[in-house]
């Protein structure tokens, strides 16, 4: 795989604590810029990472370009630190405690040789936002959203357990990006991405 063909993605801590613990398989991403019509989509997949998005009722169709590509490579950015005063040691939010007081800095600076994951994209589909299942929302990292019976973290070990994770994915998802004008209740389109953990 080329390097051209890499592309950072940010992971947040608790996303990244889920990649290194297995938990987490999928992610998803808002297109940009979002189709504006209101009318029935059908999306089909063209070659080269394309997309062609139909509006039945307008007899339209547009041509989007996804930014994630199946086989493609993304090492992942994340809050971290550096140490330079006997040797480069790298400090990672997510599984660091300490910093040997150094200054966290944001992912979003975080160069190539800092990272230490790496993943293979090995699906990518499109969607709105709230179709996400119960089974969707664990791939996507969460492990715990409570019992919608008792309200207890699972394992609960009332009567009648109920884990909804979806709903924790819905609080985690307005959390990001809601400020940037994607909330849930606007039923983005979203890009689904499957990856596999790769060694770097």
């Amino acid at each position: 795989m080329s390097a051209s063909k890499e592309k950072p993605i940010i992971m947040s801590s608790p996303m990244v604590r889920a990649i290194l613990d297995g938990h987490k398989s999928v992610t998803r991403r808002v297109i940009k810029p979002q189709p504006n019509w209101r009318n029935t989509y059908l999306w089909t997949p063209l070659s080269n990472g394309r997309w062609i998005n139909g509006c039945i009722a307008a007899g339209t169709q547009t041509e989007w370009k996804c930014p994630y590509q199946i086989g493609q490579i993304l090492w992942v950015r994340e809050t971290w630190a550096i140490d330079e005063d006997d040797q480069i040691v790298i400090f990672y939010r997510a599984t660091d405690n300490e910093t040997c007081g150094n200054p966290w800095r944001p992912s979003i600076h975080m160069p190539r040789w800092a990272s230490r994951i790496t993943l293979e994209i090995t699906d990518v589909r499109v969607e709105r936002v709230p179709e996400i299942s119960e089974k969707d929302a664990r791939s996507e990292g969460i492990i715990d959203g409570g019992c919608l019976n008792c309200g207890e973290s699972e394992p609960c070990g009332c009567n009648s357990p109920q884990p909804d994770a979806r709903d924790a994915f819905i609080y985690l998802w307005n959390s990001i990006n809601e400020k940037h004008g994607f909330g849930w209740h606007l039923n983005p389109w979203v890009w689904v991405i499957t990856f596999k953990r790769i060694k770097p």
